[in-house]
């Protein structure tokens, strides 16, 4: 049976496992890392074979986070038979459209192709009466959005946006070599194991460079939800012109997520669409917190906002502290941070305005800032403090299945963040 065929959609009697033709090479060994660190190898943990495709096995025990329109639940489940937390992604069927189905079933047949340690691929995916379950490894540290919100608001260190920056160019490396374009790089698509293993999630957002069995160098799709996407998309992406974008425009938004990173704050995330678009495709470039966009002289014209006070792909130095201070009459000047030159110049690479003169992620991995990141695979948990991995909530009553409509979501655990924190985003 093919996935989410009609009489699985139709019927909704019986609990039926999703089955996809073995008709793909798995390549993935050749990128699997050999060096035992604890960010690109898989465990026993990424093995979900052996667990139930019934629903009355899993025990929800809180809620992790929404996604796909709001259609989705994430929560954090307990597999009864074994004791095992994983986390649980049920969608409601009944209030998919057909393009949305449609969607669901290409997401579910990419988690069957991709097999890499940096992608959090779905491998167990099964329908109960309108429910869609689809189950993966528990990332206990949540997203790098949600922990830049609850432990580092001014940023974080360098040596853990290496760290981070690392897993996500693995992913991409696996990807475009794959002949795919994720189109989704952001914060809040890159998650973290309680073992520290770096993921790129939002695989929703894949798109394929293969045609008629040849490989395009550009493609000119627009990806969905793209409103949500605006601020880390590319430049050629958005100008949406004769020429297409291709792999390099997953660079350009690992740069913006690098921004993102350094100042705890997303680029262009106030600025009007069209405004954006205008000074993306101006070239404008990032802004650290140690160098000033504009003369703080003309910083009082600005409108301060939450992200966008600078010409806008990087968080600037403005945005990092003005916002603190919008009560008060006159800004004031921004404390510097002092970044290193390797980080500089990885995001001058990133960002660069023509597609072409941007590092493909092989390149990348050899680039000078991410020499540190073996030196601290070891003490990954230092890198980490003082931020803590979820925990199974010690007093969780009984849920045995989803509600039937995601509108009405579980009960946290205090253990747990709230929903609204939005530990994973699955937009």
């Amino acid at each position: 049976m093919s996935f989410l065929d009609c009489s699985c959609i139709s019927s909704h009697t019986q609990v039926q496992p999703i089955s996809i033709e073995d008709q793909y090479e798995d390549t993935s060994h050749s990128y699997l890392s050999s060096d035992g660190s604890p960010c690109s190898v898989l465990g026993a943990e990424d093995d979900l074979s052996g667990l139930s495709v019934d629903p009355a096995d899993y025990q929800l025990l809180s809620e992790l986070g929404r996604g796909f329109n709001n259609l989705s639940q994430v929560s954090m489940a307990r597999h009864k038979p074994s004791g095992r937390l994983v986390a649980v992604k049920n969608t409601n069927l009944d209030e998919c459209t057909e393009d949305e189905l449609l969607q669901l079933m290409n997401e579910a047949l990419l988690s069957r192709l991709f097999r890499h340690p940096n992608l959090l691929t779905s491998r167990l995916v099964f329908s109960s009466c309108c429910q869609l379950w689809v189950l993966s490894p528990l990332m206990s540290y949540g997203s790098a959005d949600s922990l830049l919100r609850s432990y580092f608001p001014d940023g974080m260190s360098e040596s853990l946006i290496a760290y981070l920056l690392y897993g996500v160019l693995r992913a991409l490396q696996y990807l475009h070599h794959m002949g795919y374009v994720h189109r989704g790089v952001k914060a809040s698509h890159v998650l973290l194991s309680a073992e520290g293993r770096v993921c790129l999630s939002g695989l929703q957002s894949v798109y394929s460079l293969m045609r008629d069995g040849k490989r395009m160098r550009a493609v000119f799709d627009m990806p969905q939800h793209s409103p949500s996407l605006l601020p880390w998309l590319s430049p050629e992406l958005l100008r949406q012109d004769l020429h297409g974008y291709g792999v390099k425009s997953d660079i350009y938004s690992v740069g913006i997520l690098a921004c993102e990173l350094v100042s705890g704050r997303v680029p262009f995330q106030d600025m009007p669409p069209t405004l954006m678009l205008l000074q993306k495709l101006r070239g404008s470039h990032s802004c650290l917190l140690d160098v000033a966009p504009y003369p703080l002289g003309e910083l009082g014209a600005l409108k301060v906002s939450r992200s966008g006070v600078d010409s806008g792909i990087g968080e600037s130095v403005a945005a990092g502290s003005l916002t603190r201070s919008t009560a008060t009459a006159e800004p004031q000047s921004p404390g510097p941070k002092n970044h290193s030159a390797t980080l500089h110049n990885l995001l001058q690479l990133c960002l660069q305005h023509q597609p072409e003169r941007r590092p493909s992620a092989s390149a990348l991995l050899s680039h000078p800032f991410f020499k540190q990141v073996k030196k601290h695979t070891q003490d990954f948990q230092s890198l980490i403090y003082p931020a803590v991995p979820l925990s199974c909530p010690p007093d969780s009553p009984a849920s045995d299945a989803p509600t039937q409509s995601p509108s009405t979501p579980n009960t946290p655990s205090p253990s747990t963040p709230e929903p609204a924190d939005g530990v994973w985003d699955f937009s």
